[in-house]
């Protein structure tokens, strides 16, 4: 029935696995988990309820079980944890990858991690209280306890049989870590399972002979993000975790960078919209705190756009019943301003967050803005001169669009590439300086600017 694996809709499925369920068809059932990649077989029941989902993992063996498990949502993973049979779920939770149970649990009410604790091997048990006790947002948080283990003293020959021993119960072989003999676990080197195959025709050299020692190491306190970028730079497909003592901890594999890198990129994403970063998924946030971490920095956006305000009242007294032309252009004014303010910054902080720029090269980037600013300006200003010759403007008044263009592309390049490092600077998130801020402040600026420039070229 599901064994020629045809992609087909979710939805025509779903008769069909609840017809089973009420029929009490084993052995269909059981088909069903195995036929299909455990993801294909996880979206072919995202229209079930977590019991009935239940139900049907309870006819797969415990391998396939996990492996459907961890493909769905992490919401219906958190449900099934806290409504199933404590014991069921234990056994799911205990043949879990150690980072991805951790994380699952950290999402579970306390009470019932209290009670599924104690139905957990020893040593997944310990394992488990030891990963949460790391901050979040670490290395320990994030890496796995399964890595493969050798002794530098161990020949090929003993090491690809030790490996052998060892690989069912590890997430990866990629890497082959090497630690010393004294059963210190600290770290020696590493080598690639290639380059241990390789090495099957000189069955007596070492893998101290044979191991890499200079590593590419994360300590199990530094931030995740730090990670992932070393991770990138590096193209690893894992990283060790160490503590100050050199000892290995754990390895953080590529999937989990992967997840850091789209977790990163969905906060930057948010605050440089003006969003407090949402720590569900947009449709698991409820109204209020979709409200709240909105509404706070709208507060202060709006703060910001009073103080336009009051700058335009105050030269609305001095200078625009003299000249009420101005009015027309302050939008294409403060726009240009703010646009180009939000290029800067976005470009800015992009390049930050992957590592192009580091706060080193901060007379780099000003001195390139700048140019950049002065090119983009004078475009603009030509453009804005021509504009309002057009709308017949005398030459003096249309003079005062292109030099306050200018001024105010040249002032959003600057201020929207040096705010971000300035942020850096002070030890905050670069995304903070986001584009509702910059643009916020470039309007009062350009505000200040275009009536300085008009006073003072249509006053003399």
């Amino acid at each position: 029935m599901f064994g020629d694996g045809e992609i087909m809709i979710n939805t025509l499925y779903l008769p069909e696995l609840r017809e089973l369920l009420d029929e009490g068809n084993d052995v269909e059932l059981a088909e069903f988990c195995t036929a299909l990649h455990p993801a294909r077989t996880a979206d072919f029941m995202e229209g079930l309820t977590t019991d009935e989902r239940w139900s049907v993992l309870r006819h797969a063996a415990i391998e396939s079980r996990v492996g459907i498990f961890s493909y769905f949502d992490r919401e219906c993973q958190a449900d099934a944890v806290g409504s199933q049979d404590r014991r069921e779920v234990a056994e799911v939770i205990a043949a879990m990858p150690p980072d991805d149970r951790v994380d699952l649990l950290n999402d579970v009410d306390s009470q019932v991690v209290s009670e599924l604790l104690p139905m957990l091997p020893a040593v997944e048990r310990r394992d488990i209280l030891r990963l949460r006790a790391y901050p979040e947002e670490s290395a320990g948080a994030l890496m796995t306890t399964e890595f493969a283990e050798l002794s530098e003293n161990l020949s090929v020959k003993e090491a690809i049989e030790e490996i052998g021993r060892q690989a069912r119960e590890l997430e990866t072989i990629s890497y082959l870590y090497i630690v010393d003999d004294d059963q210190s676990d600290q770290l020696r080197g590493v080598i690639s399972a290639r380059q241990l195959i390789s090495a099957v025709a000189r069955p007596e050299m070492t893998l101290a002979q044979l191991m890499e020692r200079d590593l590419v190491t994360v300590n199990v306190l530094d931030d995740q993000e730090e990670i992932a970028n070393k991770v990138a730079h590096f193209d690893l497909l894992a990283i060790p975790v160490i503590d100050d003592d050199r000892r290995m901890l754990g390895i953080i594999t590529h999937d989990d960078i992967i997840d850091v890198f789209r977790e990163e990129a969905t906060e930057d994403a948010h605050r440089i919209a003006g969003v407090d970063p949402l720590e569900q998924s947009y449709l698991e946030t409820g109204i209020f705190t979709l409200t709240w971490k909105r509404g706070v920095w709208l507060i202060v956006l709006f703060v910001g756009a009073l103080l336009t305000a009051f700058a335009l009242t105050y030269y609305d007294e001095h200078h625009l019943k003299m000249w009420s032309w101005l009015v027309v252009f302050i939008p294409l004014v403060i726009s240009s301003g703010g646009n180009s303010g939000n290029q800067s910054a976005t470009l800015i902080i992009t390049a930050m967050a992957t590592g192009d720029v580091t706060l080193s090269d901060w007379y780099q980037v000003i001195r390139r803005e700048l140019f950049v600013g002065l090119l983009l300006g004078c475009g603009l200003g030509a453009i804005g001169f021509m504009s309002a010759l057009a709308m017949s403007y005398s030459l003096r008044e249309s003079a005062v669009l292109p030099i306050t263009l200018l001024l105010v592309v040249v002032s959003g390049t600057l201020l929207g590439a040096a705010l971000p490092l300035i942020f850096k600077r002070l030890g905050l998130d670069p995304a903070l300086m986001s584009n509702p801020f910059v643009a916020g402040i470039i309007d009062i600026l350009g505000i200040v600017i275009y009536m300085s420039v008009a006073a003072w070229l249509l006053s003399s």
